[in-house]
């Protein structure tokens, strides 16, 4: 009996049976979803770094951002992958990021030179509702009708963030006054897309905040045609989200390689039927038949360096609007 737990003391320290080094990646719930681009994308990174590729949520990219604030140096993550260029500033000024080092040609709508945070996929904001429901050409229009939509909270959310700098990017100054009419047009606001979103499938409003791309899940997955996404006059606000390294990871060159990894055949072409966003390469055979429900808005899309000035008075003015 000895002999045989000193067999297995010595397996067990074989270098070839040691721990596999563990890469830990901070992301938001839906990523991680059975139905996400999460489960595809461990396996793929897993079976090229003979490693063991861990993902942590926590809940939507603005509450990533404020739990890396709170944890600074001491956080366990290794990459943060979920952020999005209306926070890229704020995250920045923490300090806890490194430069990715991945140099790869990028297929965005808007130029793109960040040495810190890679761009991983985008897509336009858009109101989401059932195929009949009447459809507002704007944001007077909506708030002009007696439609019910949910929204996400920009505190939390970079949904709900991209909102707010949505209208804010469109109407300027009038803003509040457009909040103000909209109040009434709000049925709830959510911490996270995944609450409102299952609250507009069980009925519980006409509308939700999501993406232009966000009919294509129903019509690719399940085979419904029956979802659609409003086009407003004013143009739609543009999401781009991105991952980016912590600078103190223990990890340094696995987190490199997972970020190399992102802009990768593997990576991307999973992200169009999996996060239902676009992709941030060229894809060889193009995108999924259907995808692009809608015909393509125009881009409002705000800098990073706009973007953060005008988060603060953008939410101000619709925490304002809603509390009256």
């Amino acid at each position: 009996m000895r002999y045989l737990l000193c067999s297995a003391g010595l397996l067990l320290g074989h270098p070839a049976l040691a721990e596999a080094p563990q890469l830990t990646v901070l992301t938001y719930d839906s990523f991680v979803a059975e139905w996400g681009p999460g489960p595809a994308i461990k396996a793929a990174f897993e079976a090229q770094c003979a490693c063991d590729l861990r993902f942590v949520t926590g809940g939507d990219g603005a509450a990533l951002l404020a739990r890396l604030q709170m944890e600074g140096a001491n956080t366990d993550a290794d990459v943060v992958l979920g952020l999005d260029s209306n926070l890229i500033v704020a995250a920045r000024d923490t300090g806890l990021f490194a430069p990715h080092g991945v140099t790869a040609p990028l297929a965005l709508p808007v130029n793109w030179d960040d040495q810190v945070f890679l761009p991983f996929d985008w897509g336009w904001f858009a109101f989401v509702a059932r195929a009949g429901t009447p459809a507002p050409s704007s944001f007077r229009a909506l708030a002009d009708s007696d439609l019910k939509v949910i929204l996400q909270d920009p505190r939390a959310s970079t949904p709900g963030l991209g909102l707010v700098l949505w209208v804010k990017a469109a109407y300027g100054d009038a803003a509040p006054a457009l909040w103000a009419d909209l109040a009434d047009n709000i049925v709830t606001v959510t911490p996270g897309w995944s609450q409102s979103y299952g609250l507009f499938l069980a009925g519980e409003a006409d509308a939700v905040l999501s993406y232009a791309t966000s009919p294509a899940y129903h019509l690719i997955a399940e085979g419904d045609p029956g979802f659609v996404a409003w086009r407003f006059d004013e143009g739609h606000g543009l999401q781009v989200e991105v991952a980016a390294m912590l600078a103190r990871t223990d990890q340094p060159e696995l987190a490199r390689q997972f970020m190399a990894f992102i802009l990768s055949p593997a990576f991307q072409g999973v992200i169009p039927t999996t996060n239902w966003m676009f992709p941030v390469v060229a894809m060889p055979d193009g995108l999924p038949d259907g995808f692009m429900t809608m015909a393509t808005p125009d881009t409002l899309f705000l800098s990073p360096q706009v973007a953060a000035a005008l988060r603060d008075a953008a939410v101000d003015e619709w925490r304002t609007a809603l509390s009256q």
